[in-house]
């Protein structure tokens, strides 16, 4: 009886040690893993910083630009925060003017302010921001609502290129949080010669964009894009070998033109 009591404890011995040892090697895998992240997190907004101070960099800061997107006037204005302007004219005729200034809201309509339902306020707000975003890229990946990621290199074209996966904090984040995007930064240059992203409203898409008519204009770099669709649920990292296969539709050019340096003179409220 003795020895069956023996040999029971001895058993138990043996299953706590294999437990020790076990929660200690889940315990070393856990935080090799957040070690690996935290390095490629690091790594990501090294490579987007290096890409802001190459199309712009501290210019960025107190930028007071005007340009024409599809027959629309656009402004941006950095000083003091963020104002972004819209004019242009309707169907019937009449003057349009959005007007966003550190996330506010307001149009006029011939010179009158017009009350909004807060969703179209939110709308025709995210619209306006949706382009400037994409016409000062990088510049908005600094803000602390954009999580940036190294996720490894590649070539495209014969050049060597970074590629950061970018995501958004829903505080912060905008309407469109959820959405994912990726960035090709050349490794000589530092620019963002191609992006990618994918969304999930209206039924969801994928994305690709190419640059090209890339021109400096007083220190800020300002550059036209292509921009191609893919098959829902394509993986982005998948995009460029596709786009060099020609296996990507083109849907449309995101042509920023007439674009004028307004010497930081301020919007008129």
């Amino acid at each position: 009886m003795n020895n069956i009591v023996k040999v029971v404890f001895f058993l138990i011995f043996l299953n706590f040690i294999s437990c020790k040892e076990g929660s200690g090697t889940d315990n070393k895998n856990a935080a090799s893993e957040t070690t690996t992240l935290q390095t490629n997190v690091n790594e990501g907004e090294e490579i987007i910083m290096n890409a802001i101070k190459a199309h712009g960099g501290e210019i960025y800061d107190t930028a007071n630009y005007e340009f024409v997107f599809r027959d629309k006037i656009y402004g941006f204005n950095n000083k003091d925060g963020h104002t972004y302007r819209l004019n242009f004219k309707d169907s019937l005729g009449n003057t349009i003017e959005d007007y966003l200034k550190n996330g506010s809201f307001r149009r006029k309509v011939n010179d009158e302010v017009i009350n909004l339902s807060k969703k179209d306020s939110a709308i025709h707000s995210n619209a306006l921001n949706s382009v400037i975003y994409f016409a000062t890229l990088p510049h908005k990946l600094k803000d602390k609502a954009v999580h940036k990621e190294s996720v490894g290199e590649t070539v495209i074209k014969g050049d060597d290129y970074d590629v950061v996966r970018v995501t958004f904090a829903k505080e912060g984040g905008g309407t469109d949080h959820d959405d994912i995007f990726m960035y090709w930064i050349n490794k000589k240059s530092h620019y963002i010669n191609y992006l990618a992203y994918s969304y999930s409203v209206n039924d969801g898409g994928v994305r690709f964009r190419s640059a090209y008519n890339p021109r400096t204009i007083d220190g800020i770099r300002f550059q036209d894009y292509i921009n191609w669709a893919a098959p829902v649920g394509t993986d982005l990292r998948d995009l460029p070998s596709m786009f060099e296969k020609g296996d990507l539709k083109e849907l449309s050019r995101i042509e920023t033109a007439n674009v004028r340096n307004l010497n930081a003179t301020e919007f008129v409220e």
